[in-house]
C-alpha cells in the first residue's frame, strides 16, 4: 500500500456573517478558529478563495487553515481552488463539519463516502471528488417535531 501524502488542508465548514457565527452550524468553523488560536495564527482573506486562510505547523508540517466565506452549500468552488492553489490532493484534506446524525460533542472521523444529505459535502464533492477525510462534530437531532434547519441555525 502506498504511503499517505499527510495532511495539507483543515477545512471548517460554516456560514458567514455573524447572525451564524454562534450556530451549530458552524461548528467546522469553531475547531479551525480553535486549532488557529492555539498556534498563535492569524486567518487573511484570500479572495482567490472566497476564503480566509492561515498556516499552522503541526508536526513539523506546514498545515493550511481554510474558512470558505460563502454559505456553506456553496463552498465546493473554495476548497477546490485551495487544494489547486497549493498543489494539494483531496486525501490530504480534512473537511470538519457538523452532523446532525451524531450525538452532541462526538467526533468521528472518516474518509471518502457520500455525502449524507450534507449541502456543503455535497457541492465539495462535486468539485473535488469524494476521497477527501471528514471530521463529523455531532450536534445531535432536535427533538421530534421541531424544524431540523431551525435547530442547526440555531
Amino acid at each position: 500500500m502506498a504511503k499517505s501524502p499527510g495532511l495539507g488542508l483543515i477545512v471548517g465548514l460554516g456560514n458567514p456573517g455573524a447572525q451564524y457565527a454562534k450556530t451549530r452550524h458552524n461548528a467546522g468553523v469553531w475547531l479551525v478558529d480553535a486549532l488557529a488560536e492555539r498556534y498563535s495564527a492569524s486567518f487573511r482573506a484570500e479572495a482567490r478563495f472566497k476564503a480566509q486562510v492561515c498556516r499552522i505547523t503541526l508536526g513539523g508540517r506546514p498545515i493550511w487553515l481554510l474558512k470558505p466565506k460563502t454559505y456553506m452549500n456553496e463552498s465546493g468552488p473554495s476548497v477546490a481552488g485551495c487544494v489547486s492553489y497549493y498543489k494539494l490532493t483531496s486525501q490530504q484534506t480534512l473537511v470538519v463539519h457538523d452532523e446532525l446524525e451524531l450525538a452532541c460533542g462526538r467526533v468521528n472521523l472518516k474518509r471518502g463516502g457520500g455525502h449524507g444529505g450534507h449541502n456543503g459535502l455535497r457541492d465539495i464533492v462535486s468539485h473535488l471528488n469524494a476521497d477527501f477525510v471528514r471530521a463529523q462534530i455531532g450536534i445531535g437531532r432536535p427533538a421530534s417535531g421541531h424544524d431540523v434547519a431551525s435547530y442547526v441555525l440555531n
